[in-house]
């Protein structure tokens, strides 16, 4: 049997016990992995379901959050993050999901991403739906909504008129921002009616 000897011991290893309760207290996600999914049923709900699972989330209880990606988070893959996920765990996400039972009609949904270069400072997501938009399109448009939600947080002067791509370099040649980003789905409707449903999600990992 390990013996702590002494004390002074003992009670270093209480005060870091409580220290890591109360940073899982705090909930503050610590990973962070994209996915996407696409799903066609002829019940709604069911195509919502096989979108969350070819995006390797139907698993969990999904809780929808707003917008903010934590200090020092780190980005993970999709295949790292699947692993850290348990059955019928709660699972905090950013979702954009749009769904269409008209035949041919095309849907999107995405999630914009923008990280400040300063790691102890937050940054964005931004869940974006449309109708009538490719995945590029709809994807370029999350990302800028992020992109500019921090630009104004950190201060940074810009001109909304420019085009995403002209904000783009100038976000990042100020030195603030270091990385946008977006994860997007895009399909048309089921030539027979079938509800069609995509997502995009940002999901997190609080381990």
């Amino acid at each position: 049997m390990f013996k702590i000897g002494g004390t002074n011991a003992a009670f270093a290893v209480r005060a870091l016990m409580n220290k890591k309760l109360l940073e899982e207290l705090k909930m503050t996600p610590r990973k962070m992995f994209f996915t996407k999914g696409v799903g066609v049923h002829k019940d709604k709900l069911s195509s919502f379901e096989v979108a969350l699972r070819n995006a390797g989330i139907a698993k969990c209880n999904l809780v929808y959050v707003s917008s903010i990606f934590p200090p020092k988070c780190k980005i993970v893959s999709k295949k790292a993050g699947e692993k850290l996920l348990n059955p019928g765990q709660i699972t905090y996400c950013v979702m954009a999901r749009n769904e269409t039972n008209e035949p041919n009609r095309l849907i999107s949904a995405a999630v914009g991403f923008a990280m400040p270069s300063d790691s102890t400072t937050y940054g964005y997501l931004s869940e974006h739906h449309a109708f009538g938009e490719k995945a590029i399109v709809s994807g370029d448009y999350a990302e800028d909504l992020a992109a500019t939600m921090l630009a104004t947080t950190l201060g940074i002067p810009f001109d909304p008129d420019q085009a995403w791509d002209e904000r783009k370099q100038f976000y990042r040649a100020s030195g603030h921002i270091f990385k946008t980003r977006h994860t997007s789905q895009s399909a048309e409707g089921n030539k027979d009616g079938l509800w069609t449903t995509v997502l995009s999600s940002a999901v997190f990992i609080l381990e």
